[in-house]
């Protein structure tokens, strides 16, 4: 667990440098993109409440697996193996445990053609009025550096609906080639300062990692079932795809955002993260899920809760130990 550690600590340090005056409100975003399609398993058997909760959860371990590898690779830089191994080894259960779970339980994956109708409305959305919307705000608070990456990362989510559609074509019919996978212009993301000023390009960024963030977690999982359906060709373009989102857009937002400090500074903010998965969301949720009848998710959320208070004890300490 981590969104909420993460926006008050990155919006937190970027209003330091921030000198104009109030802005407007972000662009109104839906969480990751497009609304959540309808489950494809007997997940339509869960209470409404409970799948929002259970996107909730996909949305934020898939962004605590992104961050947690940037942290490690920060560990890694500063001579501090252990460290980075201990990040790295919680990003990992972030994305094979706990959102893999939450998906088989929210029934997020399903054939492939669905998977793809689901991609599609996503990148649809991030591509004609997610990214617009943010380039066009970022340029009228002078946040133009976020303002170009904006608008190329909404060119990049139309090619890959394009991509999307033409593979969806080869699917039903049986007939033509799914495209080639793209390939990401991998970018470094180093301990350093914010580089937005304006308080709506801030909060547009935190919308955008996210989004970057589930995407990447959820095109592997639709790789997976490509692989296990035997369409090599569809699992390779949807691990390209991930690959940009995680390597190329979130990382470069990341930049942006300077979302990776001192290695001290990144474990405070997981210790502060962990602990609140921990103590309030997830036993929120599983109280929600008992009573409602889904017992298997409010054992989902209990477990899960364990996990975080586990994880944040592990990085406290890893924090003690740095003196």
């Amino acid at each position: 667990m981590f969104r909420h550690s993460t926006r008050t600590f990155v919006v937190g340090l970027c209003a330091l440098a921030a000198t104009t005056a109030p802005a407007a409100p972000a662009l109104a975003a839906p969480a990751g993109g497009a609304p959540p399609p309808a489950p494809h398993t007997d997940a339509r058997a869960l209470h409404a409440q409970t799948i929002a909760d259970l996107t909730t959860t996909m949305r934020d371990a898939a962004y605590a697996h992104a961050i947690y590898g940037l942290f490690a690779a920060e560990a890694d830089r500063q001579g501090l193996p252990a460290v980075g191994k201990l990040l790295s080894s919680t990003a990992q259960t972030e994305l094979d445990e706990h959102l893999r779970e939450a998906a088989t339980l929210a029934g997020t994956v399903g054939s492939n053609a669905a998977n793809l109708r689901q991609a599609i409305e996503g990148e649809t959305y991030e591509h004609e009025v997610m990214y617009r919307g943010f380039a066009e705000q970022a340029r009228q608070d002078g946040d133009l550096e976020a303002a170009k990456l904006f608008s190329e990362i909404a060119a990049d989510e139309g090619r890959h609906r394009d991509a999307f559609r033409t593979a969806l074509a080869v699917v039903t019919s049986g007939r033509g080639t799914v495209p080639a996978p793209p390939k990401a212009d991998m970018v470094s993301v180093p301990a350093g300062l914010p580089k937005v000023k304006a308080a709506r390009t801030k909060a547009n960024l935190d919308t955008a990692l996210h989004g970057e963030g589930l995407a990447h977690a959820k095109y592997m999982l639709f790789a997976a079932h490509a692989k296990q359906t035997g369409n090599a060709a569809l699992a390779r373009l949807w691990e390209g795809t991930a690959m940009v989102e995680l390597h190329e857009h979130l990382a470069g937002e990341a930049v942006l955002a300077g979302l990776v400090r001192d290695t001290r500074d990144n474990l405070r903010m997981a210790v502060t993260g962990e602990r609140h998965g921990a103590t309030t969301v997830y036993p929120g949720f599983a109280e929600r899920a008992t009573a409602v009848g889904d017992a298997a998710a409010a054992r989902f959320f209990r477990d899960t809760g364990a996990d975080e208070a586990r994880h944040g004890a592990a990085f406290q300490k890893a924090l003690d130990q740095m003196g």
